[in-house]
């Protein structure tokens, strides 16, 4: 089974991507963290597979959290948040999707099921990251 962290500041956002990972069957949920000094602490000390991960949180942003993990851990990420002009820059880090809020079940699950993939040994390929490029400029 694969282990995720969630990070995102809003409670409620937060609760709902942990029911929704753990509702998979496919990973547990290791750590739920408000911020991203917390993220960052939770990410190093547990080594998860997968990271879903808010752009904008009080403390780090989502960016800030990757640059330091950076040699440290290296989860497979999803961005989620409200705001779409972040989108080429996540994926520039190499995120494997970019939830838009407010998403439905439908297209979590497509994002996870990438992010899964992705996790797996000999997983998603740079194609992938191609036609997500591909996706953002149309």
């Amino acid at each position: 089974m694969l282990t995720a962290i969630v990070a995102d500041d809003e409670k409620i956002a937060r609760k709902r991507l942990v029911r929704l990972i753990e509702e998979t069957g496919a990973a547990e949920v290791v750590a739920a963290c408000a911020g991203g000094r917390e993220a960052v602490e939770q990410i190093i000390a547990l080594q998860p597979n997968l990271l879903f991960l808010d752009v904008q949180m009080p403390d780090l942003d989502g960016f800030e959290v990757l640059r330091a993990i950076a040699g440290k851990a290296s989860p497979t990420t999803v961005f989620v948040t409200a705001f779409d002009q972040y989108a080429v820059r996540a994926f520039e880090v190499h995120a494997v999707d970019y939830l838009l809020k407010p998403y439905d079940t439908t297209r979590f699950r497509e994002a996870f099921a990438r992010a899964k993939d992705r996790a797996q040994p000999g997983g998603a390929s740079r194609a992938d990251d191609e036609r997500m490029r591909a996706l953002i400029a149309d």
